[in-house]
This record gives structure tokens, sequence and C-alpha cells, in this order.
């Protein structure tokens, strides 16, 4: 699984001193870019073959709160399946590893002139990773 440390910033934060929704999401769309340019994907790659990823849903579950000027750790689990969608699971965990929230996606890889989701998003993610292990994905085949 890939990890990734962020610095939890002041603007991150609302006039309670609690890291603001979106803050998370950020920090989970920063951890997964991260992850898949670690795995090799180009994102070039991606324009050139008019493909992107997709994001089609989100679900944020709080468990305790992140301290001002601290840092979280963000976690980045995907899971693949048959379909023309994946999952992502996402753990924070504050320096002290109290898990802080979890972030869940449900995600595909868009067609970007038909605007339809391609079938097995995997085999196109294997195909360009140089290092498809971090993605949750085997190694590629000859």
């Amino acid at each position: 699984m890939f990890r990734i440390t962020i610095a939890v910033r002041a603007d991150d934060l609302d006039v309670n001193g609690h890291v603001r929704g979106p803050a998370y999401l950020a920090y989970a769309d920063h951890a997964r870019w991260v992850c898949v340019q670690e795995a090799g994907i180009d994102l070039g790659e991606l324009a050139v073959r008019r493909i992107g990823p997709v994001n089609l849903e989100t679900t944020v579950r709080f468990h305790r709160e992140l301290v001002p000027g601290s840092e979280v750790t963000v976690g980045c689990e995907f899971h693949w399946g048959t379909g023309k969608t994946s999952r992502v699971t996402q753990k924070f965990h504050a320096p002290d590893g109290t898990l802080v929230a979890d972030v869940a996606s449900v995600s595909g890889l868009l067609d970007l002139d038909r605007r339809r989701l391609l079938p097995d998003p995997g085999a196109y993610w294997r195909e360009l990773a140089a290092r498809p292990e971090l993605l949750g994905l085997g190694p590629k085949t000859a």
C-alpha cells in the first residue's frame, strides 16, 4: 500500500480549528495522484491516449480531529473488479497512529472522446505503469 505524509496547513482549518471536509478530499486527491505518478504513469501519455481518470463517488468518514500544525499520513489501497469501475480506500492517520478519517472512492477511466467509461480500467493502468504493484495490480504479462 502507498502512503504519503501531508502537512496540515492553517488554511485547511475552519473557524472552530477543525480541518475542513474539502481539505480531506484535497489530501485524498493529492495522495492518489502522487501514487499514480510514483507507479510510473505518464500523465502526458493519458492525454495522448485521450483517457482520464474520473471520480464517480466519494465517502468521507471522520473518526478523530487532526491537530492544527500537525501532519497526516494518507494511504491508498486500490481494489479492482471486473467491471468499468474500481475502488480506492484511503486511511488517514495522525502522527501517533490514530485513525482520523477514511475516504472511499469509486473511480473509472473515461474515454475523453466518446465520454464513456472504459471496460477493465485495471488493464489500462497495468499497461501504463512501471510499478503496477503500487496500484494494487499484478506485474505486466509478456
